[in-house]
């Protein structure tokens, strides 16, 4: 069956969805936004596309009638409005927030029609969570599972060690907002920033610390079952004691407009970029105590004749590879969904989940 998909948002995240599913016998595809700049450079691409204002609800429902599924690649703040129009026209919704009130009100919605409806389905939250869920499965009694995740420029050249590569707005709300975590197997939020570990990978030595967002619902999933569940970004090390003097020295912690106007005018964006990502839970099988490590390391690569970033690549393989399992029934098309009811082996065999193989997902397994 082909499904007819509208991604609302035509940044870099939305053009790798559209040029995906351009090249897939099993969707047809446009892609709105207010910009017409942009969708421009998007029909010369191929693309069909429509003018919509995001923030006009009426213009919305117009914009969004006809189509199967919506996918919002849009700002988080845009996240319930789209989400509601979606609702109103009778089409699935799936977006790639990490933004945690976004994601309620798009489960309240959810309640109330006999559409789908999943948020946070990109990297993470979204891949991560299904990598997350397969680990913890794997256990007969699961005792902690620990996430991190960096989207990292290959060639770090300032103090940060960092570069833009996908949205300032999200990032922010990372570094920022309460993170949500399992702590003596109970749900807590957690400080931003905390929780520091250094790790090394491939001769490369990380960071690792709280950001919010990250997880999903997947703490909820595992309350009372596991003892410790987290989430951490990776960067390079002395990224995080920048961003402490950043935030809580300087105070653009509170002034989150004038740190996005820093963050986009110092910080070059780059398509030279890998993604990590190193997932360990640790737990008992068949009465002994083990630990099983899962590793994804993506790079840009070429497209449909383009060069695409490994964050775009991984992010738009996220969410489609979740809309082929429901568009081909694997996935229950009512209600809300959560990444944690994906199977990892059947979300890489997607067509679009296949991208991941490509970063090599291994397990690593040993006795605790």
């Amino acid at each position: 069956m082909t499904w007819s998909i509208c991604i609302v948002g035509a940044g870099k995240i939305g053009q790798m969805i559209a040029t995906l599913l351009k090249t897939s016998a099993n969707y047809s595809v446009t892609i709105a936004d207010h910009d017409l700049a942009a969708l421009s450079a998007l029909n010369k691409m191929g693309v069909s596309t429509r003018q919509i204002d995001a923030s006009d609800d009426d213009n919305l429902i117009r914009g969004l009638q006809g189509f199967d599924a919506v996918i919002s690649a849009a700002p988080f703040f845009l996240t319930p409005a789209i989400a509601k129009a979606a609702c109103t026209v009778g089409a699935h919704y799936f977006d790639l927030t990490e933004d945690v009130s976004a994601t309620q009100a798009v489960r309240e919605l959810a309640s109330k029609i006999q559409t789908a409806m999943m948020p946070q389905c990109g990297l993470a939250p979204g891949f991560v969570g299904i990598a997350g869920a397969a680990l913890a499965a794997e256990f007969d009694e699961i005792d902690s599972l620990h996430m991190r995740v960096g989207a990292l420029p290959l060639y770090p050249t300032n103090a940060l060690k960092y570069n833009l590569t996908w949205s300032t707005d999200g990032l922010i709300n990372e570094y920022c907002n309460p993170c949500d975590a399992i702590v003596n197997g109970q749900c807590v939020k957690t400080a931003p920033l905390e929780d520091y570990e250094i790790f090394g990978h491939d001769g490369v030595e990380y960071e690792c610390f709280n950001t919010s967002g990250g997880l999903g619902t997947l703490p909820e999933t595992l309350e009372g079952k596991a003892q410790a569940v987290s989430y951490r970004s990776i960067r390079y090390p002395g990224h995080r004691d920048i961003l402490r003097l950043l935030l809580n020295d300087l105070g653009l912690g509170q002034r989150k407009d004038l740190l996005k106007n820093i963050f986009e005018n110092a910080l070059p964006r780059t398509d030279q970029d890998v993604v990590l990502v190193f997932c360990t839970a640790r737990g008992t099988i068949d009465g002994s105590l083990r630990e099983k490590s899962l590793i994804n390391k993506s790079f840009a690569r070429t497209i449909d004749g383009r060069v695409w970033s490994a964050i775009q690549v991984t992010t738009a393989a996220g969410v489609l590879g979740v809309v082929d399992l429901m568009r081909t029934g694997v996935l229950p098309s009512q209600g809300f969904i959560r990444q944690e009811q994906v199977k990892l082996p059947e979300f890489l065999n997607t067509e679009f989940g296949r991208l991941y193989r490509a970063g090599n997902v291994t397990q690593q397994n040993k006795a605790a």
